[in-house]
């Protein structure tokens, strides 16, 4: 919040309009996009936030038509009246866009500031670059293609872990990273545990109900009966991702792998190598998640990782991917065949549109993550049977997936305006 002045003083703020435009005008409320920006004007981070505590905050301002700023002063803030979805207007620069306007006693204006949430947690004040493009120039490994990355692990002889976590290790300890890891990882199966244990019905008004507990209970139920079938190990991998998306629509803490929508996917598949291969091993998640990182930031520097500029391809495809590469590289494939995971698990998405019911992250968004992981553990058993060698590149993966997007119809980029957002009953 001490952002929004120029000299990081609050004190002369007395009332804060919010404007949203394009996307998160649409599916605002459907995205809890309101109660996101008022927990951020009252200074909560989502990574450490108490879940419980800010659904006590969100419903406090509300009742009380108060926000409490970092600090301790409360302004007045109705968010019926100062949340204003503005569904007319789409900024130029990225459809997920909002204004932060404050105004002091006298009702003069005191500052005024542009945002864009351009996918995977990150945003951008409008007037800035973005960063990640000055962090990649700066790395030891400077890769902006896969066929960048390829070639700097064969002139090298590292493996695509190595290249990132040498990246990594420029910016910060080897501690911290491993400690970030281990958190990141923690955080995942946590998510996983506390879906597949809750019960009830997820908030908004679709009337969805939490499915994960109980087909965690059927499946567990025929694991020690006779009844088993081969595949019932990709039954568990849906039951994780979708206990993921269901915490997430229930707006609990999930890691944007890339993204709240497609968060599912990367953790079932984590959770899937350290349960159900007899060779996961601590190192192997770590380098899961190096690799996985590697490709969800070439599709971020040369695509998107947006639902609301490339539909639907850009969250679940970007995911399967990601969860393809990081599965074949912990279960030891070949930089060749960790990028042939890479391309095999976001082809058979491109075009995917993004149609959210009701704008909730519920249907098709929960059962869409299962697919993505079940699409994304088939994608790297496919590439580690080969040798490496194949037809098509991630590159041109990317390049097919970026351009799709720009031709798809804005109604399927993420407006709950076209397909199953309106062909589909919101009742």
């Amino acid at each position: 919040m001490s952002a929004l002045t120029a000299d990081g003083s609050v004190t002369s703020i007395a009332r804060l309009n919010v404007r949203l435009f394009g996307s998160l005008a649409w599916t605002g409320k459907g995205h809890a996009t309101d109660k996101a920006v008022t927990l951020g004007l009252a200074g909560r981070a989502p990574d450490t936030v108490d879940p419980d505590e800010a659904d006590g905050l969100w419903v406090s301002v509300q009742v009380s038509n108060y926000l409490p700023l970092p600090g301790g002063r409360k302004i007045d803030f109705n968010p019926a009246r100062d949340f204003v979805f503005d569904t007319a207007v789409t900024l130029p620069r990225h459809s997920n866009a909002l204004k932060l306007c404050a105004t002091d006693e006298a009702g003069r204006l005191v500052a005024e500031q542009v945002w864009y949430s351009v996918g995977g947690g990150f945003i951008v004040r409008d007037g800035d670059g973005e960063e990640v493009s000055a962090a990649v120039t700066e790395a030891p490994f400077p890769f902006r293609s896969a066929e960048e990355l390829l070639a700097m692990c064969r002139e090298d002889g590292r493996s695509i872990a190595d290249v990132v976590l040498a990246n990594e290790l420029s910016l910060r300890m080897r501690q911290e990273i491993d400690d970030y890891i281990s958190r990141v990882a923690n955080t995942m199966f946590s998510c996983i545990d506390n879906g597949m244990s809750a019960k009830g019905v997820l908030p908004g008004g679709l009337k969805v109900r939490r499915r994960a507990h109980a087909l965690s209970q059927r499946l567990e139920a025929d694991r020690l009966s006779s009844t088993r079938t081969p595949h019932d190990v990709m039954d568990y991998v849906s039951i994780y991702a979708i206990a993921v998306n269901e915490e997430n629509a229930a707006g609990r803490r999930v890691v944007t792998a890339p993204t709240n929508g497609g968060a599912g996917v990367v953790p079932a598949v984590l959770r899937y190598y350290r349960d159900h291969c007899p060779s996961a091993s601590t190192q192997g998640l770590a380098t899961f998640l190096l690799v996985a990182t590697a490709i969800g930031g070439l599709f971020k520097m040369n695509a998107s990782i947006s639902a609301a500029e490339v539909g639907c391809q850009g969250e679940i495809g970007v995911a399967c991917s990601m969860a393809a590469a990081g599965l074949a590289a912990a279960l030891g494939g070949t930089n060749e065949q960790i990028e042939n995971a890479a391309e095999i698990g976001m082809e058979h998405h491109l075009g995917m549109t993004c149609d959210p019911v009701g704008g909730l992250v519920q249907i098709p968004c929960i059962e869409r993550n299962a697919f993505g992981a079940v699409k994304a553990i088939n994608a790297a058993s496919l590439a580690l049977r080969g040798d490496g060698a194949h037809h098509v590149s991630l590159d041109q993966v990317i390049t097919t997936m970026r351009d799709t997007g720009a031709d798809m119809q804005v109604k399927y980029k993420e407006t709950a305006l076209g397909g199953l957002a309106v062909n589909v009953p919101n009742c």
